[in-house]
C-alpha cells in the first residue's frame, strides 16, 4: 500500500527510492484478454506454437499491457498525500521498453518521486521513475517518468 503523507511533506520524499510493490505473475489469460481489449491480436502474444520459432521461445506480454499494470503496481509502492480526493493519470514524459515479458513471468515496479509541482489550489503534479522488473532478469521490462495528478481535499 502507498504510504500517505501531509501533503506539505511530500517533497521531502524526492529522490527516495520506495519498497518495491509485490510481484505479479503475467499470464497468459491476461495477456488474451489484453489483446481483446485492444484488438492487437499479433501472434507473438497469442500464439504459442508460433511464438516458439522467436528467439523469444514463447509468447510476450504487450509493451502497453505492462504500462497498464502502473496504476495497480504503483499503488502498492507510491506516496500520496493526506486528504487525497482522486488521483489522476497525467502521463509520462519518457517511456522505454527495454525488454519483452514472456508469459508465466513475475513483475514489480520499483518507484522514485522525482518532482512535485503546485499546479493549482489543492493539485499536486508528481513526477515519478519507475522502473518495472522482471523477476530473474538484469534488464527491466520497462522505465518510465510517469505524471499523476493529485486532487486534495481540505481534510475537514
Amino acid at each position: 500500500m502507498a504510504d500517505i503523507v501531509p501533503a506539505s511533506e511530500l517533497a521531502s520524499y524526492i529522490g527516495k527510492e520506495r519498497p518495491p510493490s509485490d510481484w505479479l505473475t503475467i499470464e497468459q489469460e491476461r495477456i488474451n484478454a489484453f489483446a481483446d481489449a485492444t484488438l492487437d491480436h499479433q501472434f507473438i502474444h497469442l500464439d504459442a506454437e508460433k511464438a516458439k520459432q522467436t528467439p523469444f521461445g514463447t509468447t510476450i506480454a504487450h509493451g502497453y499491457l505492462t504500462l497498464s499494470l502502473l496504476p495497480y503496481l504503483s499503488a502498492q509502492c507510491g506516496i500520496s498525500p493526506e486528504n487525497l480526493v482522486m488521483a489522476i493519470n497525467y502521463g509520462s514524459d519518457k517511456l522505454r521498453f527495454l525488454q519483452p515479458v514472456p508469459v508465466g513471468s513475475r513483475v514489480r515496479c520499483h518507484m522514485v518521486l522525482a518532482e512535485v509541482t503546485e499546479k493549482g489550489p489543492g493539485q499536486l503534479l508528481c513526477k515519478s521513475n519507475v522502473t518495472v522488473e522482471i523477476e530473474g532478469s538484469d534488464k527491466p521490462a520497462l522505465i518510465a517518468e510517469v505524471l499523476s495528478l493529485f486532487i486534495v481535499g481540505s481534510g475537514s
